[in-house]
């Protein structure tokens, strides 16, 4: 399906369904190129498509020698200055070259070792993502409503934010507080990152807010990442009332119970190469299991256990957490896609904001669900059913959002300049969309006692 301006759409015609999956190598892929350069622009689409799932599949396979043949050719059709499939292509043929690199350990290692890493530039992109796309936005419209309604007539309000990065969702909360009819609570918000000088700007922002509005408030730091999370260090006080808010942070503990397996082996086997690891790294994933990650249970039990009267979850809604490279590569397309398709409509091609979006946020995704293993792969989104069966067995029940709080999303999204986005219900939470296709929920939870 062409977009107006004669681009390939990935998201609206599905054409993951079009090509199957090659075990063997084109038998176009020695001949001349010049046919690959006269291609339009959605035949174009196609055929990287095409040639992304051959690559893949040969990956995975352990054949090298034809999927170097199939990245020789996607280079010369991708580019992450083109249309949403040819910078989308670009970000999966440097993950599925980059997991290939990995099985050379000491070349990989030589290659990433002047490698750096600017804390700054981190907390730009990010606040880049809220400002291009409405996703925090109305994560963060939800999650504040729902904490007002759970804390009504409560004076002592402790909030636990277990990705402090965002101020602006805090400072909004503080105004509406401000406005209760019976006075403002005495606040207390407990920011966890692992950086702190985002956790410093976060203080101060809030710090100023709450000075203006005359609100008694404290900020409390805890540097960390999530999974050294120590729960004693969040103070939770008796006589408060806590909410914890959690933004697509959760799914990155799943990858912690198979550390022996951290590190992708090649040696050309056809199990290691495809993603298979031994443990409850598959298990993760599996229908059958309940949750999978004792990291997790462990996790969900600590909290559970400071009895917030609430807890919000954002996280993405796709499986990108299957147990083999072919599962991942095919739920991930579909899903970055339509995220690349979203700054498409929102942001012309040469916006330097926008390369940036997509190469240090979005392509940094990509390739650790692509390329990685073991507990050095973090991004293992899964949805929403499967946090609905991990939060009933840690002894959560879902509080469905209320009316209010779906009217406000869906006028946020009505607000924004772009027509693709839309609201969906689904078992009382909110599921945010591009088209028909679900990225994001929001979820609601108390302790069932």
């Amino acid at each position: 399906m062409l977009q107006a301006d004669g681009s390939s759409s990935v998201t609206s015609s599905s054409p993951l369904q079009i090509f199957p999956i090659m075990s063997s190598p084109s038998p176009s892929l020695g001949s001349s190129n010049q046919w690959l350069k006269e291609l339009k622009s959605e035949e174009r689409g196609l055929y990287l498509i095409h040639l992304l799932l051959a690559c893949a599949n040969h990956v995975a396979s352990g054949s090298l020698e034809n999927a170097n043949i199939a990245l020789d050719h996607i280079s010369q059709l991708a580019s992450p200055n083109g249309d949403t499939m040819q910078r989308i292509a670009s970000y999966f043929t440097q993950a599925l070259a980059d997991r290939v690199l990995r099985s050379w350990a000491g070349l990989y290692k030589a290659l990433c070792s002047t490698k750096l890493s600017v804390v700054s530039e981190d907390i730009l992109v990010r606040k880049m993502f809220f400002e291009f796309f409405p996703f925090l936005k109305v994560a963060f419209v939800v999650t504040n409503q729902a904490i007002i309604e759970a804390m009504e007539g409560e004076k002592m309000v402790h909030i636990v934010d277990l990705n402090a990065a965002e101020p602006l969702q805090w400072r909004a909360l503080l105004q509406d507080l401000s406005a209760r009819p019976d006075g403002p609570p005495h606040l207390r918000i407990t920011g966890v990152h692992m950086q702190k000088e985002a956790l410093d700007q976060m203080a101060h922002v809030l710090t100023e807010e709450a000075e203006k509005l005359d609100i008694p408030f404290q900020f409390h730091q805890v540097v960390s990442k999530l999974e050294n999370l120590d729960v004693e260090k969040l103070r939770v006080k008796t006589g408060e009332a806590l909410a914890i808010s959690s933004v697509m942070q959760l799914h990155t503990l799943l990858g912690h119970d198979n550390e022996k397996n951290s590190s992708l082996t090649f040696k050309h086997s056809k199990d290691i190469a495809n993603g298979y690891s031994p443990g409850n790294d598959t298990a993760s994933s599996s229908p059958l299991c309940s949750t999978g990650s004792a990291k997790m249970d462990s996790f969900l039990n600590a909290l559970w256990g400071l009895s917030p009267k609430v807890m919000v979850v954002t996280e993405q809604d796709s499986n990108h957490n299957g147990t083999t490279l072919m599962e991942r590569l095919s739920e991930s397309l579909h899903f970055y896609a339509a995220l690349f398709d979203c700054l498409e409509s929102t942001l012309p091609r040469t916006s330097l904001e926008r390369l940036k979006v997509e190469k240090m946020l979005l392509g940094e995704e990509i390739k650790n669900i692509i390329a990685c293993e073991g507990i050095e792969r973090k991004e293992r989104h899964e949805k929403l059913e499967k946090w609905f069966q991990r939060f009933d067995t840690s002894g959560f029940r879902n509080v469905p959002l209320s009316y209010y709080a779906m009217l406000q999303a869906r006028r946020l999204l009505q607000s924004y300049s772009c027509e693709g986005y839309k609201i969906k219900e689904e078992n009382d939470c909110v599921v945010i969309c591009w088209q028909d296709r679900a990225l994001f929920s929001v979820s609601s939870w108390r302790c069932r006692k």
